[in-house]
This record gives structure tokens, sequence and C-alpha cells, in this order.
């Protein structure tokens, strides 16, 4: 298994991290860039826009949310590809903005890569 984990990029970096990607479509507000000590912004893995205003961070829709999100990632073979390159060098930390701690992109990417 691979060591992919989820943290809020309003959370400062520290050492444990690994390498940090922002799985995010959309750039965090508040934060700027060198702030941010990105390894890597992988937008193109964040769900799709539709997808994004239709879960619009409700917990009542989480599990229909992440389903659909699973679906669109089996289409990012290149993406889905490079962040296990990334998770299989050490630990991998996906960021994320959302102010949920458990209902995001990122615990359903990373539990996608971890084949859960």
């Amino acid at each position: 298994m691979m060591d992919v984990r989820c943290k809020r990029i309003y959370d400062p970096p520290d050492g444990n991290d690994g390498q940090r990607v922002l799985v995010d479509r959309l750039w965090p507000r508040g934060i700027a860039r060198n702030r941010a000590a990105l390894d890597l912004w992988l937008r193109e893995i964040a769900p799709s826009d539709a997808l994004r205003r239709w879960f619009a961070h409700s917990p009542d829709r989480y599990a229909e949310f992440a389903a659909r999100y699973r679906d669109e990632l089996t289409s990012l073979p290149e993406e889905t590809a490079l962040l296990r390159r990334m998770a299989a060098e050490g630990r991998l930390t996906l960021l994320y903005a959302a102010r949920d701690t458990e209902h995001n992109n990122a615990h359903v990417l990373a539990d996608w890569l971890n084949g859960l």
C-alpha cells in the first residue's frame, strides 16, 4: 500500500508531507504560491466543474459524489499514473482547500490510489 495522505492547503507544510500536490481545480483563496510549498498543482485530476458544482460540499451527496468522481478518474490514466509514480517514491500528500476535512475529492482520490 502506498503512503498517500490528505491535508488542507491552509495547514502549514511540514517535513513529513513528502511530495505535496494540490488536487483542486481552482487556486485556493488567500494562499500565496510560495506559501503553498507545492511540488505540483495537478488541476486536471480534480473533479469536473459540473460534478464539483453538483456536489457543493454537501455531506448528504458524498457517496454519490465519490462514485461519480471515481468514474471520472478512470478517464485520466496519465494523471493517475503520475500520482502513483510519485507515491511509489515515498509519501505523497494530496492538498485540498475544502473546509470539510472528511468529505472532499482528495480523500476519494487517496482511497482510489490506495486501491480502496
